[in-house]
């Protein structure tokens, strides 16, 4: 499993991430408003697969994807 972290003030709310996530896990925020205005992506519910389709689409490179490792 993994997870997803946004970088709100450059997240310009293109909506991209949230189209291509293929667990359906990204939303923008509607309770959250960045420096200009927009409404950044977040993960909202868990099973993200770390296959970083988000981070690639992001034309802003505002998502960064973390994988959970085994110890």
């Amino acid at each position: 499993m993994g997870k997803i972290e946004v970088n709100n003030e450059i997240c310009k709310a293109c909506g991209l991430c949230v189209y291509v996530c293929p667990k359906k896990v990204i939303e923008l925020d509607k309770d959250t408003l960045n420096k200009h205005g927009f409404h950044p992506a977040k993960q909202t519910k868990d099973g993200c697969i770390s296959c970083a389709s988000c981070a690639v689409i992001c034309p802003e490179a505002a998502i960064t994807v973390y994988k959970e490792t085994n110890k």
